[in-house]
C-alpha cells in the first residue's frame, strides 16, 4: 500500500498582536484567568489589509519554494471565515502564487473540522493518482463580540501541508474514527462577522466527541493504545487539550504522556484560537518541540463545532525534523506588532460592508496584502515583502 501523509508544512499569522495580560488589565481581571485557566498568553490580530487569503498564501508560498508546483493539481482550502458566499477563497491565493490553470480550488467548510476534511480528501485523490500533490491551506480568523466569554480565545493564523505519496513528515495511516451530532453548541450567521457560542456546551460536545471518535476508531481496529505515544488536539484554548488527554485516556486506558500536550501547545498559547489551522498549528508545534520523534505514532484529534469530529493516527518520519522551521515560527510570532487594548478594539469594530469601494492602507510587511474592494469584488496583491 501506498504511504501517504504530510510531506511538509509551514505557519504564517498576522501583523499585529495582543497580550492577554493587557486585555485582562483593561477588564480588571487577574491575567491568570487567561494565562492559566485558559492556557493562553496572545492573540493573533489582523492588520486591515490581511485576511484568510493573504495568511493561506503567506503559509503556502515556501512550500512551492522548496518544491516546486509542477506536481501539483489541487487546491484545497479549508476555512470557516470564507469571504465570498460563492468564490472559493483559494482561487485568490491561486493566482497569487501564480499556480498554473490545470489546478482545481475547492473550499472546505465544516466549522474547524474542515481542514481534516481537506486533509482526507487530498489523501484519496494522491491514492488513485501518486505522482500528484495536493496543497492543503487552512486559514482562519476567530472572532467573538466584546466582553464574551470567548473574547479571550481570538486568533487568527494558517498553516499549508503539501499532501503527497511517500510523505517526509508525517504518514497518515488509513483507519481514523468518526464522531458526527448536531448539537447548537457554535456558529456564526451570514449576518454576523463573529460567531455564537454556548461555551458549556461547546466544551461537554468536544468531550463527547472525543471519546466517540475514539470507540468510532477501536471498533475499526485502531493500534493499541499504547503504541499512540503522542496526542495533538483542535485547541480553541490550549487548557481544552488538557481536557481531551484526560478524557481520551480514561476511554482508552493508555495513560498518554503529558509532555506532547506542552510541545504541541507552545503554538497555540501566542495564536490564539485559528480555527481550521489548529490542530495542524499543534502538530506543528509538537514536531519543532521534540526531535526525537522519528518512527512514533501519533494521535491527531480533530474537532469541528456543530459538530464533526475525527481521530487519526500516524507515523512520524525519519529525518522530519527541522530545526529552520522551528525558528522561522518563532520569528514570525516574535515579529508581529504588539497593539494596545483601544487600537485592537477599533480594529475589531472595522467590518467592512461589501457594496462600498475600499482602498486599505499599507500596514503589513508579509509577501501578500488585501488591497481593497472596487466595484464589490476583493483585490490582493503582492508587495514584494
Amino acid at each position: 500500500m501506498t504511504r501517504i501523509g504530510i510531506h511538509d508544512l509551514e505557519l504564517a499569522t498576522s501583523h499585529h498582536v495582543l497580550d492577554l495580560g493587557k486585555l485582562a488589565e483593561a477588564q480588571d481581571i487577574d491575567p491568570a484567568k487567561y494565562r492559566v485557566g485558559i492556557g493562553q498568553d496572545e492573540m493573533s490580530i489582523l492588520a486591515p489589509d490581511e485576511d484568510i487569503v493573504t495568511m493561506g498564501a503567506a503559509a503556502a508560498q515556501p512550500l512551492l519554494e522548496r518544491h516546486g508546483q509542477q506536481e501539483i493539481r489541487t487546491l484545497l482550502f479549508a476555512t470557516e471565515s470564507g469571504v465570498d458566499q460563492s468564490k472559493a477563497a483559494g482561487l485568490w491565493v491561486h493566482q497569487l502564487l501564480g499556480l498554473p490553470a490545470h489546478v482545481r480550488v475547492v473550499e472546505f467548510k465544516q466549522a474547524c473540522y474542515s481542514g481534516t476534511a481537506a486533509l482526507q480528501a487530498a489523501i484519496g485523490m494522491i491514492s488513485r493518482s501518486p505522482a500528484e500533490r495536493v496543497l492543503v491551506i487552512a486559514s482562519d480568523e476567530a472572532r467573538y463580540e466584546l466582553g464574551s466569554a470567548g473574547e479571550p480565545t481570538q486568533g487568527a493564523g494558517a498553516v499549508a501541508m503539501l499532501v503527497s505519496a511517500d510523505p517526509a513528515l508525517v504518514e497518515i495511516e488509513p483507519v481514523s474514527g468518526v464522531h458526527t451530532v448536531d448539537v447548537d453548541d457554535f456558529w456564526r450567521p451570514n449576518d454576523s462577522s463573529t460567531a455564537v457560542v454556548d461555551g458549556a456546551l461547546s466544551i461537554r460536545a468536544y468531550l463527547e466527541s472525543v471519546t466517540g471518535a475514539w470507540d468510532d476508531l477501536a471498533g475499526r481496529g485502531s493500534p493499541d493504545p499504547a503504541t499512540i505515544e503522542r496526542v495533538v488536539y483542535h485547541q480553541p484554548f490550549t487548557k481544552m487539550a488538557v481536557k481531551a488527554q484526560r478524557a481520551l485516556s480514561s476511554r482508552s486506558g493508555a495513560q498518554l504522556p503529558a509532555r506532547g500536550l506542552q510541545d504541541a501547545s507552545v503554538y497555540n498559547r501566542r495564536l490564539g484560537n485559528t480555527y481550521t489551522a489548529s490542530l495542524y498549528a499543534s502538530l506543528a508545534s509538537l514536531l519543532d518541540a521534540d526531535p526525537e520523534l522519528a518512527g512514533s505514532r501519533i494521535g491527531m484529534f480533530s474537532y469541528g463545532s456543530g459538530s464533526v469530529s475525527e481521530l487519526l493516527t500516524g507515523i512520524v518520519q525519519p529525518g522530519y525534523w527541522d530545526a529552520d522551521r522551528a525558528a522561522r515560527v518563532r520569528k514570525a510570532l516574535d515579529a508581529r506588532v504588539p497593539l494596545e487594548v483601544e487600537e485592537y478594539r477599533r480594529l475589531h469594530a472595522r467590518v467592512l460592508p461589501s457594496a462600498v469601494d475600499v482602498d486599505n492602507p499599507r500596514v503589513t510587511d508579509g509577501p501578500f496584502r488585501f488591497a481593497g474592494i472596487s466595484g464589490r469584488a476583493r483585490h490582493y496583491e503582492a508587495t514584494g515583502g
